[in-house]
């Protein structure tokens, strides 16, 4: 039962983050909490029976949206000068975006953080929104080298936006001046700054009307920073204005236009609840790649991780099983530092092996495995969030 439970969710653990679909295992009952026997064989048919409830409490639905998953508070970093250390990163990022009419949090960077080859760099911030307007600043120069963005690609694109805003959106054809993050949010970059709101929403109404707009400014001086972001009445006119306006030559600049929520796309209906993440098994899994890295759950408590005798243990053990399939070249299994029992990671293993086939055929063997009486839970992890400790 276990087995024909873990073929029935595989292709949801293919897409959905990694929080959710442990949210969904413990409510059917597949495994208990790490540490606990399971009492009763789970029962498949109680993910249809989640999927057919509705939303439900406001707290649970705020907390489990994916907006509020750590990896839509993130971007990945790279092509930055070799100097560049974490507090100087940190202090342009805040010094750019503290002061922005978008903003409403003050020093919205949380932590930067590098790849060991210093390749690659972890951006984090305080809220989904303050990452998406940081984005939008992608090639930003410092120290003559200009500073590339983008989404992890484990990053679900937001199908809905919350109550606050469609209500605003809805508030008589007006034009909202709240752009929240949707499939259809447009980020408008390199424009010229002389360029103000109306004749910024002039250019952008030639392709249609628009539902939501704002052209992002400094706080102090009202001042444009050629970034702007917008949402069209008709969905359908989205691409079709994407296509059109970028690269439009606006006095001696390009015009970059984007969608500004892009990565994997969830089903509807995902935000309704706790209840209603079950329908992300229908999406497909081809959106996240099948690659080197594998991420293993349900398999080690905090105690454990603690007890340095048996730390060692279980790491020479899960290391000794996964070259069956294949070379392993590292792995990481975050432990509790500074006496938190929070700490990024913890309770998750990371294999990293020599090709993407050998994590594939470990990951067929170790899905639905028995570890200390504990329900082996597996799935594909991003490389390069695992080089930069994007766990």
């Amino acid at each position: 039962m276990v087995h024909g439970g873990l073929d029935t969710l595989q292709n949801m653990f293919d897409v959905l983050t990694t929080e959710i679909a442990l949210v969904l295992m413990y409510l059917a009952g597949m495994f208990p909490l790490p540490g606990a026997p399971r009492q009763t064989p789970m029962d498949p048919t109680r993910l249809q029976a989640f999927m057919n409830q509705g939303p439900s409490n406001a707290a649970t639905v705020t907390a489990l949206k994916p907006t509020n998953s750590r990896q839509a508070k993130r971007l990945i970093l790279h092509n930055f000068p070799e100097h560049a250390n974490e507090d100087s990163l940190t202090s342009l990022f805040n010094s750019i975006l503290s002061n922005l009419n978008v903003i409403t949090n003050v020093d919205p960077v949380t932590n930067i953080q590098f790849s060991a080859n210093r390749k690659l760099g972890l951006i984090e911030l305080k809220s989904s929104e303050d990452a998406t307007v940081a984005l939008a600043f992608s090639g930003i120069e410092y120290d003559g080298a200009p500073v590339e963005m983008r989404r992890p690609k484990d990053y679900i694109v937001p199908i809905v936006a919350d109550t606050h805003h469609r209500n605003e959106q809805q508030n008589g054809g007006q034009i909202s001046p709240m752009v929240p993050d949707t499939p259809y949010k447009i980020a408008i970059s390199n424009i010229p700054l002389y360029l103000g709101d109306e004749q910024v929403m002039e250019l952008l109404k030639s392709f249609g009307d628009l539902k939501a707009f704002v052209l992002v400014k400094d706080n102090d001086h009202d001042e444009s920073k050629g970034i702007a972001f917008c949402e069209y009445v008709d969905p359908s006119t989205t691409e079709i204005a994407v296509e059109g306006l970028n690269g439009m030559e606006l006095g001696d600049k390009f015009l970059r236009v984007q969608l500004a929520s892009v990565g994997m796309k969830q089903a509807p209906g995902v935000e309704l609840g706790v209840n209603a993440m079950a329908m992300m098994a229908g999406t497909t899994s081809a959106e996240l790649e099948q690659g080197r890295v594998l991420q293993l759950l349900n398999m080690v408590t905090t105690d454990e991780l603690m007890d340095p005798e048996e730390y060692e243990e279980i790491k020479e053990d899960i290391r000794e099983e996964c070259q069956k399939f294949g070379e392993v070249v590292d792995m990481n299994i975050p432990r509790p530092t500074g006496g938190s029992r929070q700490s990024a990671g913890l309770g998750k293993i990371y294999i990293r092996f020599d090709s993407p086939d050998s994590a594939t055929q470990a990951l067929r063997a170790l899905a639905g495995r028995k570890f200390a009486d504990r329900t082996v839970v597996c799935t594909y992890f991003p490389e390069e969030n695992y080089e930069v400790g994007a766990f």
